[in-house]
């Protein structure tokens, strides 16, 4: 696939000023997207103007700066409602990020509905903050934990999933896009065959959303969830979706704050949706900067940015095949835009400082995916993951770099 005649790489990496920097003599080429995006000028304008002449604390106050601010605030929510085609912008939760929405969902609903002997399954693409958590509420709960295995492609094994399948299987936590490997999971089959269970299914969203469109209701998910600072947004945000019914089922997570209703020191009753979930004063200025993220993603268009990166995915995959010693690790027929890789016997850690000393930002090591790297027997990998603003320049001198350095490296 092409990427779109209207794609201005020039024009949109005139937006990223961190793009301009030198480091170690070198113009930068950031191609840790994966771990966390860069920021337009737009998000970091937002911030500013936020902090000189906007700030004032949401939904308490009846002045003109609380009632802006609120505003704003709730924007944010919309924004997300409609991006991601939710049916209701209460449905969206906004929390700490990832990690923090899949500890809402294992807490609040685990303790609420997971039972002795009921069965929770996820796989061996997880990143920690997708099992940790899984693990925790299901030792609470004295519930089993399954794993789907994967093949040496990194590949969920769907009829493995089919058979750990059972009427005891009441949640299904899955990613999307694995943020070690790229593989893009078959998450609607994954989510088809566990409601044939009456299981309900969580996917951690935060590799795929700032690759691709992702549309709750098509999906039929239960839970999503994502973070703001790998869609071209701040760290500290993100959201959680939930169907409604869902939702207004689970107690609160946290008790404070805009989550009541009425208090006495003999009984709390709690807010509506979604404030129930949204304890103590929030993250106001980074909810805010992520609307604007959000808009700016609207302006480009995701249908353009995937296939700007299907493209830059394509072209370095193809390039580093020409390369001697180059061992890929994870090669899933779908994938985002993530190449994890091996030099020869190298350790990870010594490829990402050398290739740092030309000014290339890689990540290395085990990517907060231990079980993964360990199912392939290895300490970890280098990860190459693409933004919207790669070019197949940088691909190039990424090429080079590897060239030079691996002689270094023997």
């Amino acid at each position: 696939m092409k990427a779109a005649t209207t794609y201005n790489i020039d024009k949109l990496r005139k937006d990223f000023p961190i793009l301009e920097r030198v480091v170690n003599g070198k113009p930068l080429i950031y191609f840790d997207n994966g771990a966390s995006s860069q920021k337009p000028q737009q998000v970091i304008d937002t911030l500013v103007k936020y902090y000189s002449g906007e700030h004032a604390n949401v939904h308490r106050g009846v002045h003109t700066l609380s009632q802006h601010a609120t505003d704003k605030y709730e924007h944010t929510r919309t924004l997300l409602q409609q991006f991601f085609n939710a049916e209701h912008d209460y449905e969206m939760i906004l929390t700490k990020g990832t990690t923090d929405s899949i500890n809402l969902v294992a807490s609040a609903w685990g303790r609420a509905f997971l039972n002795e002997g009921d069965e929770v399954i996820i796989s061996t693409l997880e990143h920690h903050s997708n099992i940790v958590p899984w693990q925790m509420i299901c030792k609470e709960r004295k519930a089993v934990l399954k794993v789907i295995p994967i093949n040496e492609k990194g590949e969920l094994l769907m009829d493995e999933y089919e058979q750990l399948l059972s009427d005891k299987t009441k949640m299904v936590a899955v990613n999307h896009v694995s943020n070690s490997l790229g593989t893009v999971n078959p998450v609607k089959e994954i989510i088809r065959l566990a409601h044939q269970y009456n299981a309900l299914v969580l996917l951690d969203g935060a590799q795929a959303v700032p690759h691709m469109k992702v549309d709750v209701r098509e999906l039929d998910v239960d839970f999503y969830c994502a973070s703001a600072h790998k869609m071209y947004g701040p760290t500290g945000i993100g959201f959680l979706y939930g169907k409604e019914e869902l939702l207004n089922a689970m107690p609160p997570y946290q008790g404070g704050g805009d989550m009541i209703d009425k208090v006495t020191f003999e009984k709390t009753t709690y807010n509506d949706l979604p404030h129930k979930f949204e304890a103590g004063t929030p993250n106001i200025a980074d909810v805010i900067a992520f609307g604007t993220a959000i808009e700016y993603l609207n302006e480009i268009g995701m249908d353009a940015i995937a296939a700007h990166e299907e493209e830059i995915l394509e072209y370095a995959t193809e390039q580093m095949r020409q390369l001697e010693g180059i061992r890929f690790v994870g090669e899933a027929d779908q994938k985002a835009g993530v190449i994890s890789f091996l030099v020869g016997e190298s350790h990870p850690y010594d490829v990402g400082v050398l290739l740092d000393k030309l000014g290339i930002a890689v990540r290395t090591g085990h990517h907060c995916t231990q079980p993964l790297m360990d199912r392939y027997n290895i300490p970890g990998t280098v990860r190459a993951s693409f933004g919207l603003y790669t070019t197949k320049e940088e691909v190039d001198q990424f090429i080079k770099a590897l060239q030079r350095i691996q002689p270094m490296l023997s």
